[in-house]
């Protein structure tokens, strides 16, 4: 089964959430490469996320759909997240990106809440796989 696969059988709002996940961690960022303060922002976003994706895409070849595929999501977006909220920080960054970037800061919060709880369970020993995948 491929992961796409695997994902239509999850719940629906794990589809529609992935969906604004993707929105978040690759449209808005390309919306900011419009503005000269928010281009290395945008530019980091992407490599980001795109490293973050290819890496979930490997493990799930590696463990199958189970709860440590937030792993990658962890250890790319925690250091993202953090640098967001520095960049949010700064007084040159105009109005509308600074909004672009808070959805896109909010959007990798909420995605890493349940990453962190999912590999947090995994690594407890509840690493059977995710419903409807087995």
């Amino acid at each position: 089964m491929t992961m796409q696969e695997a994902i239509a059988l999850q719940p629906a709002w794990v589809e529609h959430w992935l969906r604004v996940l993707f929105l978040c961690a690759f449209i808005l960022p390309a919306a900011l490469l419009i503005w000269k303060p928010t281009r290395l922002t945008a530019i980091l976003v992407i490599i980001t996320s795109v490293a973050a994706g290819f890496a979930t895409a490997r493990l799930y070849d590696t463990v199958g759909y189970v709860k440590l595929l937030g792993l990658p999501h962890i250890v790319f977006w925690t250091p993202l997240a953090i640098y967001l909220v520095t960049q949010l920080r700064r007084a040159d960054i105009p109005g509308v990106p600074r909004m672009i970037m808070m959805v896109i800061l909010g959007a990798i919060t909420i995605s890493l809440a349940f990453d962190y709880s999912d590999v947090l369970r995994y690594l407890l020993g509840d690493r059977t796989p995710l419903e409807g995948t087995v």
